[in-house]
């Protein structure tokens, strides 16, 4: 497809090296002529160095043509009007990053008139996923599939733990719970697991099932962790204010802290019975007076990388039970999460890059064969993706066994249209109208039969 990204930043970026990966011709576009030019020299893609909101920029990068503009410049106004005046160009789909809380209401209501056919917040997005790992303490990352019926679980397997030296095929025996572990990263390789796999200390493994046999396998393992039931938030950006959203619905008391006093007088109006401090984060003895060896969570969402990572770790020092940083840089994400100094780890664009991958892969089908959710792990390397299963296909009401499997792709799951989940072997079929969980480091499946061989069943 043809895909125009209009700004360069962290969000443009990362979507330019993975729409180029897959092979979509991509135009990047961007005022800053150097930031162009190094995207152009590190990913293969076009490059126009100017104001995307302008008529002649977006026809030079070929909006007329385009199947996708995609606006993530920092200003939501002008993300707004580049997709309007795409849309006008002739530009068949339009995603506009918009981050300030107080347009959403207009947005469900002007969507239309400004063209769009995505709207995608990052900071809200990335408030989700902290507040989804919040509820569940055990796990590094938590993502959902099948409108929250079935977890996909990142956890890394400790020093003692019951998993170190099992085999897989000895996993339903030994821990009595409805999992699958569809992916294990060890040592920096990544592995797609079948039975004669054996775990080990140090392994960052990925389960699939539903939240309470989740809670079951941790159970038995005894390393469920207790909820969490007060947090501390470091840093009162658009983050913490959607993440406090998210800790009121689910009955969590939070304190955050906020060197803004202008910022600390807002959320203070929004949240007035929780406790909001004017004060640096990074004060100890400030983080000492709140109680942070008696919290259950501390999320760090400072707006350095650096302070984050250091507070995590310092949160963990003190004994917090749970410890989430935001961390914007791939660098020292990869960092934190190689050397496991802090629990979670979240970054914005590559959360918000998900969701409009998701949406680009769905673009390629119909609505009732394509991607319904899409969830990058190990950094990218694999991919777990949802689509939902039809007659149509040629994979229903077939044993496992009998289809040509691709040996880069595992069937995680499949989820029943009345909600069962089925943990799938050999025996199981796929029925009309199942969700389809698979694993795979192939990223260019769009659709369910594309897991197969050519020539489909075995003989």
């Amino acid at each position: 497809m043809k895909i125009i990204i209009i700004g360069a930043g962290k969000v443009g970026k990362s979507l330019a090296e993975r729409l180029a990966s897959e092979s979509h011709s991509v135009t990047v576009v961007d005022i800053n002529k150097t930031v162009v030019e190094d995207i152009v020299n590190t990913c293969d893609v076009m490059g126009i160095c100017g104001n995307g909101a302008l008529y002649g920029v977006e026809e030079e990068a070929g909006a007329k043509t385009a199947d996708l503009v995609i606006a993530c410049t920092h200003a939501d106004e002008i993300n707004l009007l580049i997709c309007m005046l795409a849309k006008k160009l002739g530009t068949a789909h339009t995603i506009a990053r918009v981050r300030n809380p107080e347009y959403e209401q207009q947005l469900r209501i002007m969507r239309d008139d400004f063209g769009l056919s995505m709207a995608i917040n990052p900071e809200k997005a990335t408030a989700r996923e902290i507040a989804r790992v919040l509820r569940f303490p055990t796990a590094i990352k938590l993502e959902s599939f099948a409108k929250g019926r079935l977890e996909l679980l990142e956890y890394l397997i400790g020093k003692g733990s019951r998993l170190d030296g099992l085999a897989l095929s000895d996993l339903s025996s030994s821990v009595r719970a409805k999992v699958l572990i569809c992916a294990v990263e060890r040592a920096g390789h990544v592995t797609i697991p079948s039975g004669d796999f054996v775990l080990r200390e140090g392994d960052t493994i990925y389960i699939t099932a539903s939240t309470q046999e989740l809670k079951n396998f941790f159970s038995h393992l005894g390393a469920l962790r207790a909820g969490v039931n007060s947090a501390i938030i470091a840093g009162g950006s658009n983050i913490g204010y959607y993440l406090a959203k998210e800790l009121t619905d689910a009955g969590i008391k939070f304190t955050v802290i906020d060197k803004d006093p202008a910022r600390c007088r807002h959320l203070s109006e929004h949240f007035p019975n929780e406790l909001i401090i004017n004060g640096d984060a990074s004060d100890i003895e400030l983080l000492a007076e709140e109680g942070i060896t008696k919290t259950d969570a501390f999320v760090a969402l400072t707006g350095i990388d650096e302070g984050n990572i250091l507070l995590s770790m310092y949160a963990a020092k003190c004994g917090v039970g749970k410890v989430v940083a935001k961390v914007n840089r791939k660098s020292f994400s990869d960092l934190v999460s190689r050397n496991a100094l802090t629990d979670t780890i979240v970054t914005p664009s590559a959360i918000t890059a998900d969701r409009i991958l998701q949406y680009v892969r769905s673009m390629r089908t119909s609505p009732e064969n394509g991607v319904k959710t899409l969830h990058q792990l190990v950094g990218g390397r694999v991919e777990a993706v949802e689509f939902t299963a039809s007659a149509q296909t040629g994979l229903t009401g077939k044993p496992l066994a009998d289809l040509s499997i691709r040996d880069d792709v595992l069937i995680a799951a499949i989820v029943r249209s009345n909600g069962r989940i089925v943990i799938p072997d050999g025996s199981s079929e796929i029925e009309d109208g199942d969700s389809v969980i698979v694993i795979t480091m192939d990223k260019t499946l769009t659709t369910l039969p594309d897991i197969v061989r050519r020539g489909g069943s075995k003989k």
